[in-house]
């Protein structure tokens, strides 16, 4: 790449970069359904065209934003677990295998509530209400697979290393969860993946409670109470020693 072009580029990714930010600062102050390109190019000193060079529409910046959202969360997630896996490998015993699932689960929980509680806006964003008119396209998916697919390999250690307790499975749930195990993790059992995408559910829910004021003058000790509700979640799945 010649030094001129490599600057342009260099260039582009700096409006590139503050485009996001002075969008990420309208959705604090305004929320995403008020987000305008407008708005951002005024703030920023553009004229309306030039910003549309890097976003041809509304609808390309949310996106944009949204990938941006579930990769940082996805990050945070990973790199609390690697963490972990690295002390584990560092113990001494030099067995990663000797953490516990229940724990990766757990750290791995608590690192999406943390960057949650530092990244309300973001987190409404992605978890959020809907943005009226707007739908998310299939770009979006990779990175808002990122945390769900960590769980779902925590899970699958645990089944090929210690091994777990499977979860109950009602009769009249196993034609839908042998769709979701087909669908999401063919070489897990259909009542585990059931329950890995209720507990997923219930992780977020639990997070967006906290978030958004739903536990006002209702839980105190919120981060207590979060890692028991994750830790539960985690036995929900079968992430226990089998008794035997």
């Amino acid at each position: 790449m010649s030094t001129a072009r490599g600057a342009r580029a260099r260039a582009r990714e700096e409006v590139t970069a503050a485009i996001k930010d002075e969008a990420r600062r309208q959705l604090a102050a305004e929320g995403a359904a008020k987000l305008s390109l407008r708005a951002v190019a005024r703030e920023l000193g553009m004229v309306s065209s030039a910003l549309y060079r890097y976003f041809p529409s509304r609808d390309d910046l949310l996106t944009a934003l949204i990938i941006d959202a579930y990769d940082s969360v996805g990050e945070a997630a990973e790199q609390a677990d690697a963490a972990l896996l690295k002390k584990a490998a560092k113990s001494s015993d030099g067995k990663a295998g000797a953490i516990a699932p229940v724990r990766r689960w757990v750290t791995v929980s608590e690192a999406v509530r943390s960057w949650a509680l530092a990244h309300p806006h973001e987190y409404a964003l992605i978890y959020g209400s809907p943005v009226p008119g707007y739908t998310a396209p299939m770009t979006t998916v990779p990175a808002a697979s990122r945390v769900g697919l960590l769980f779902f390999g925590i899970v699958r250690d645990a089944c090929q290393g210690r091994g777990i307790a499977e979860p109950p499975l009602p009769e009249e749930l196993r034609p839908e969860a042998e769709r979701l195990g087909a669908d999401l993790a063919p070489d897990l059992p259909p009542a585990v993946v059931a329950a890995l995408v209720a507990a997923w559910a219930q992780l977020f829910g639990l997070i967006g409670f906290e978030l958004f004021g739903q536990f006002n003058r209702v839980v105190e000790d919120r981060a207590t109470f979060f890692t028991h509700a994750a830790t539960q979640l985690a036995h929900g799945v079968g992430l226990v020693l089998p008794r035997g």
